[in-house]
């Protein structure tokens, strides 16, 4: 694996990972209050579209990161409109 893989691939993990302690927060307090949706929607169509690019460019980084930042985005957006 070459240095500039190495980077992506840390680069989408560490962005991937900082969605996490607010999806865990969501679940545990079925509470969304805090959470603009606005945001989660524009947040969540742009990781959409850099999915979409990573599969156009065949970069494995730039997919499996936004892939995975897409699942727990979208579990977000999901308790962001359940517990409205």
């Amino acid at each position: 694996m070459d240095l500039i893989s190495l980077l992506g691939y840390f680069a989408g993990t560490l962005t991937t990972l900082a969605f996490l302690p607010q999806l865990l927060k969501v679940i545990k307090t079925r509470s969304t209050k805090d959470i603009s949706l606005l945001m989660f929607i524009v947040i969540t169509i742009g990781i959409f579209l850099w999915l979409i690019y990573g599969l156009l460019i065949a970069s494995p980084p730039i997919i499996i990161a936004n892939l995975v930042t897409l699942a727990i985005a979208s579990m977000i957006l999901f308790f962001k409109l359940k517990y409205k």
